[in-house]
């Protein structure tokens, strides 16, 4: 089992990144995919998810109408748009499959959003 996130950059205010989580060893169009971030001294929190079909979504408050999380089961592929973006959206955003009590994790991708 993999999840590979990708598309961490270094980002000045106000501007745009699109993560995502390459997902192989399992049956990607099961699981529900989400997105969660760790700031350094702080819990690791869910940003975003979406059901195993993508047809309901769900948002951290502070994302809410700025981030979109999207998937492609054919491509087994998860995705997380963010578009105006916060010094305080700085984190590592990790990629998580979860279905029932199984979970699986990527690596981490870095998000340091600055001037």
């Amino acid at each position: 089992v993999r999840l590979v996130e990708s598309g961490g950059d270094l980002v000045q205010p106000g501007g745009s990144l699109r993560l995502s989580c390459a997902a192989s060893g399992f049956t990607f169009s099961r699981y529900a995919m989400n997105w969660y971030r760790q700031a350094p001294g702080k819990e690791r929190e869910l940003v975003a998810g979406i059901t195993s079909a993508g047809d309901i979504t769900h948002y951290l408050d502070s994302v809410q109408g700025r981030f979109t999380i999207s998937r492609d089961n054919a491509k087994n592929t998860a995705y997380l748009q963010m578009n105006s973006l916060k010094p305080e959206d700085t984190a590592v955003y990790y990629c998580n499959a979860r279905f029932g009590f199984i979970n699986y994790w990527g690596q981490g991708t870095q998000v340091t959003v600055s001037s």
